[in-house]
């Protein structure tokens, strides 16, 4: 037997009935007809009643018999089986796992903390049971090791000041990092027949040594693409403005003094404080 087999055993409702049967009518005809052989109904009837099985909802029940595996009860409600079967239980509920933080190198060799929350069920009873040795430690080690290879995968963050362009990052990629999580978790835990129902990053950072050093960097990325904007801005209102000039004949200027007027407007665009004006009351040379 290498796969899982669903049994419905005898109702168990009705064998306790028997069970109690047995158990008080020896103890009644022991009492009455003062026969001691009745204390073999006694017997049996406490034996019997080892035999019940009660599987709650989303619960099961793997069943062995001297070490073989009979079959599982999936189904709720009270059973009763052969007493002579070892009766193991397996949840077969949803279950939540927050891994801790472990410290990574991501694709370009920087170290990152990341973490991942998984939500799981056991969809294979046999398989939990008898492939793996313990099979909700099988789940926390391997999700740890699919983690780290996911983090191995792909870049922390894109960083335009390198060259280095990735379409997927694990900051800002997050459904698909996901999706190639809960591939690589359930590819492993397959094994132990258990179904991944959502793997996601649960928390991303940084490793503590490069945390400054890498915030300092994302500043200075983000200032120099702002400055970019903004002098791609003021160049276009710089030559806006000379070709107004010029089409609406306002003033003739010539190329010294259309170099000074660009390199007015340019310090008064790009520049992040506010600009004094000085009233100039002489000649446009002075």
């Amino acid at each position: 037997m290498t796969n899982e087999k669903v049994i419905s055993p005898l109702n168990g409702y009705f064998m306790l009935f028997i069970s109690l049967v047995l158990f008080f009518g020896g103890i009644g005809a022991i009492i009455t007809i003062k026969a001691a052989w009745f204390i073999i109904t006694i017997i049996l009837g406490l034996i019997m009643a080892t035999g019940l099985v009660l599987v709650n909802p989303n619960s099961s029940r793997v069943l062995l018999l001297f070490g073989k595996y009979v079959g599982t009860i999936k189904k709720n409600g009270l059973y009763w089986v052969n007493p002579l079967y070892s009766k193991r239980k397996i949840s077969l509920r949803a279950s939540n796992f927050d891994s801790e933080r472990l410290k990574v190198n991501d694709k370009l060799g920087n170290p990152v903390m990341i973490s991942t929350i998984l939500v799981w069920r056991v969809t294979d009873t046999y398989k939990a049971a008898f492939d793996v040795d313990d099979y909700k430690n099988f789940v926390r080690v391997q999700t740890d090791a699919a983690v780290r290879k996911l983090a191995s995968m792909y870049p922390y963050d894109n960083f335009a000041d390198e060259g280095i362009e990735e379409d997927i990052t694990l900051r800002s990629s997050l459904n698909e990092v996901s999706e190639a999580l809960e591939k690589e978790v359930q590819e492993r835990l397959g094994m132990a027949g258990i179904e991944v129902l959502e793997a996601r990053i649960g928390y991303l950072a940084y490793a503590q040594e490069i945390a400054n050093a890498m915030l300092k960097r994302q500043q200075a990325t983000a200032i120099v693409a702002a400055r970019h904007k903004i002098v791609e801005g003021a160049v276009s209102m710089v030559e806006m403005a000379l070709e107004e000039l010029n089409e609406k004949q306002i003033i003739d200027l010539d190329e010294e003094r259309k170099a000074a007027m660009v390199s007015n407007l340019m310090v008064v665009l790009c520049s992040d404080k506010d600009a004094s004006p000085i009233v100039n009351t002489g000649t446009l040379n002075h």
